[in-house]
């Protein structure tokens, strides 16, 4: 998701209930904004205010911080015995399996809980008990520069094949990075799973179980490491060593043909003028037949109590209009049925139709594991090697299967 601003503050209520009947529920949010002018905190301010202005005998505090923090000083505040009520960060399935969070359905009313998106809800499960609520969604699509696609001559890719003869053409105008490959450790975890999923495979297989180094992936890394990178065709940096957000900005200074990208990318490219489109994910024979999904999460700790009023205040917070409003401010997708069927009618937010197209066929990372944390630490670590010249996709994703399993088995 869109990493902000090392932004903190506290909002809402003041920390002491007026009287003995008062609560103070504490939130820590991450931030979604690009600038103080769009920070979280604004959002959340003008929720908080509105709660409180109809629940005079609830104050909500909340603690906003950067992507770079946020997890970070959670993790600090439980440690320390002195968990938050709330958080909205990257990752729930620890704290679920330490018993330490509110199962989803002891909080929220029953239309609020069946109004979330059935695959975000199903991500959120642990042991098939929903505990992570989805806060925040985006899915990817390839990007592609209008411009250097005209002047080549091309169209946009359906297939790999078309990807693979685009990047040539480019290549042969000189365009930097005729296909954007980012497999740096910031977020190499999101381009590895695109690819996969667009080559029938993913990080597990039909029935829940780590499948790194199927027959699917091996063909898919081979295929990427033999015609992408081994023809030159993804650009002066080696992949392993291109992050996620350096290929952005490459991209939004008109010096990328192609690469997949996520909602925030939109902004970057329309600030910098450059005139690009979007299509679904290019796959072996046709569109992919899914995409990559990503989603932020919500959970309650259990520790301090407060049961009725946290789902009471979530019960708000998952209104179709603080849904939508949260969406359209930061250019993400709802998380819910009803703020995505509002958005997929309204004029305001078209711009995000092409992600919320390709929400229905997403697929999420494995969050509900343990074992996620650590697989995802060493794909990020590992997976650029498997196109690096010298390096073997095979042995690359066998050694990947061997930690997925060892971390699944220690669940």
């Amino acid at each position: 998701m869109v990493s902000a601003l090392g932004l903190t503050g506290v909002l809402g209520g003041c920390g002491v209930g007026g009287g003995s009947s008062d609560v103070t529920l504490r939130l820590v949010a991450a931030d979604y904004g690009d600038s103080a002018a769009n920070s979280s905190e604004k959002y959340w301010a003008d929720l908080v205010e509105r709660y409180e202005s109809e629940h005079p005998d609830v104050k909500i505090d909340v603690s906003v911080y950067s992507w770079n923090d946020v997890d970070r000083k959670v993790k600090e505040m439980v440690d320390a015995g002195d968990p938050p009520d709330l958080a909205q960060i990257g990752a729930y399935a620890d704290y679920a399996a330490e018993g330490k969070l509110y199962k989803a359905g002891d909080l929220l009313s029953i239309p609020v809980q069946a109004d979330f998106l059935s695959q975000l809800a199903i991500a959120g499960e642990v042991n098939s008990v929903q505990y992570g609520m989805p806060f925040a969604s985006s899915t990817r699509v390839l990007f592609y520069n209008k411009e250097l696609f005209a002047e080549a001559g091309i169209t946009p890719p359906k297939t790999w094949d078309d990807l693979a003869a685009n990047a040539e053409a480019l290549k042969a105008r000189g365009v930097k990075y005729p296909y954007a490959l980012p497999l740096g450790p910031e977020e190499a975890q999101a381009e590895t799973m695109q690819w996969l999923l667009s080559g029938g495979g993913g990080f597990k297989d039909i029935t829940g179980v780590y499948s790194v180094d199927s027959v699917q992936n091996v063909q898919t890394f081979t295929w990427l490491k033999d015609e992408l990178v081994g023809k030159g065709l993804t650009g002066p940096v080696e992949p392993g060593k291109l992050n996620r957000a350096d290929a952005f900005a490459a991209f939004a200074a008109g010096d990328v043909g192609m690469l997949n990208g996520h909602p925030s990318l939109m902004g970057m490219a329309e600030k910098k003028g450059v005139k690009f489109g979007m299509v679904p994910t290019p796959g072996v024979d046709g569109q992919s037949p899914s995409t990559l999904g990503v989603a932020d999460w919500m959970m309650a700790f259990n520790k301090n109590g407060h049961r009725e009023q946290v789902g009471d205040f979530l019960d708000f917070v998952y209104s179709e209009e603080n849904v939508l409003d949260f969406s359209r401010e930061y250019h993400l997708l709802p998380v819910t049925i009803s703020a995505s069927r509002a958005m997929a009618a309204a004029d305001e937010g078209k711009d995000l139709k092409p992600f919320l197209d390709q929400l229905p066929t997403s697929e999420l990372y494995p969050v509900g594991n343990t074992s996620w944390a650590t697989v995802n630490a060493a794909v990020k670590k590992q997976i650029g090697k498997a196109v690096a010249p010298n390096g073997s996709p095979e042995g690359v994703l066998g050694g990947l299967q061997a930690t997925a399993t060892r971390a699944e088995n220690a669940e």
